[in-house]
C-alpha cells in the first residue's frame, strides 16, 4: 500500500532521516520504535503527509504524493489516511459524536450521513451512551476511542498512530491494543504505529526499530 523510497528531513543543520525505506502492506500493523528523538514521529507525519520530505518519494496505493497540490493532497489525506496522536486533540467544545463527524464534514458529507456513520462507529467503540458527552465528561481511555472513531470516520485505508497508548493507565492502554487488532480482524485496517510501548510492539506483525534516522528491521 505505501511505499517509501530515500526519505531524508533535515531541520536546519540537524539530519532528522537520513535515507529511509519502508514499506507497509494492506491489512499490517507496523510498529516503528526506537529512542525520542530518532525520527520516528517525523518519518510517520511524512508518511502521513503532514509534512514533506527534503528528498525522496512516497508513493501511496500508486500515487506518488509529491505531485499532488496543497488542495489534493488536503483531499487525499481527508479520505485516505486517519491520524490517531497520544494526546487525543478533541474540540473541548464539541461533543463525541460532532468530534467524530468533523472528517466527513470536511469532507463535504450530508449532517445526517455523518451522524449515522459516527454513531455507527461510537457504538461499535462501546461508546452509545457518550454521544453527547464533551470531552471533559470522558475519561483518558474514552476520549482516545473517539479519536480513533474519528480516524475512522472516512474509511481511511490507513491509519497513523503515534504514541496512541502514551497518555493511559495500564489499563486503558491494553484495551486500546486489543481495539487496534479488533479494527484489523474486522475491516481488515492497515495500521503504522509510533510507540515507546514495547508490549504494543511485540503484538505487531512487524516492528522497526529507528536509530539516528535510519531504520532496522525488525521481526
Amino acid at each position: 500500500m505505501i511505499k517509501a523510497t530515500n526519505i531524508h528531513k533535515s531541520y536546519g543543520d540537524l539530519r532528522v532521516l537520513k535515507g529511509v525505506d519502508l514499506e507497509i502492506q494492506t491489512g499490517e500493523i507496523v510498529s516503528i520504535v526506537g529512542k525520542s528523538g530518532a525520527g520516528k514521529s517525523t518519518l510517520l507525519h511524512i508518511l502521513g503527509t503532514l509534512d514533506k520530505a527534503d528528498q525522496g518519494q512516497v508513493v501511496f496505493d500508486g500515487t506518488d504524493v509529491s505531485t499532488l497540490n496543497t488542495n489534493q493532497l488536503a483531499h487525499f489525506r481527508n479520505s485516505r489516511i486517519g491520524f490517531v496522536f497520544q494526546f487525543h486533540h478533541l474540540l473541548p467544545e464539541f461533543t463525541a459524536l460532532e468530534n467524530v463527524c468533523i472528517p466527513a464534514f470536511i469532507k463535504g458529507d450530508a449532517e445526517a450521513a455523518a451522524h449515522a456513520r459516527a454513531k455507527e462507529l461510537l457504538d461499535y467503540l462501546g461508546l452509545t451512551a457518550r454521544l453527547q458527552h464533551k470531552p471533559t465528561q470522558l475519561s483518558g481511555g474514552e476520549q482516545q476511542r473517539v479519536a480513533v472513531a474519528r480516524s475512522l470516520m472516512n474509511q481511511p485505508s490507513v491509519i497513523f498512530a503515534d504514541e496512541p497508548s502514551g497518555n493511559l493507565d495500564t489499563a486503558s492502554s491494553q484495551e486500546l491494543h486489543q481495539l487496534i487488532f479488533q479494527l484489523r480482524k474486522d475491516f481488515n485496517q492497515t495500521f503504522l504505529i509510533v510507540t515507546h510501548n514495547m508490549e504494543l510492539a511485540a503484538m505487531s506483525d512487524r516492528t522497526v526499530r529507528m536509530s539516528d534516522g535510519n531504520l532496522e528491521i525488525g521481526n
